[in-house]
């Protein structure tokens, strides 16, 4: 069975930093595909950060602009989202995803396996 547990959500002032965590279970994080996608209030979600399968290429959203991180450690198979300068419109719930796709891998259409969100939640 496949289980995704996503962590490390909080409450940051503007400009301060958060790293998610997504353990999984069940896949191999690298062979598999990891996507970081988030949801604010009324609007849809969105691809925010990703690792394709086998090659790790990543691809980020113009949304993370360059302040966004995502890693794999494989000896834990745990995916890590680092936030640096977050703005208040990074405010929403994240999620972590894992499939098995190879190219652009910021589609959440692309995903079957999604962990519960954690909240972030930027104040002004």
């Amino acid at each position: 069975e496949v289980q995704l547990q996503a962590s490390g959500g909080g409450v940051v002032q503007a400009g301060g930093s958060l790293t998610l965590s997504c353990v999984g279970s069940g896949l191999t994080f690298g062979t598999y595909a990891v996507g970081w996608f988030r949801q604010a209030p009324g609007k849809e979600r969105e691809g925010v950060s990703c690792i394709s399968s086998g090659d790790n290429f990543t691809f980020d959203a113009p949304s993370a602009n360059g302040r966004f991180t995502i890693s794999i450690d494989a000896a834990k198979n745990t995916a890590y989202l680092r936030m640096d300068s977050l703005k208040p419109d990074d405010t929403a719930v994240y999620y972590c995803a894992s499939d098995m796709i190879s190219g652009y891998c910021l589609s959440t259409r692309a995903y079957d396996y999604w962990g519960e969100g954690t909240q972030v939640t930027v104040s002004s």
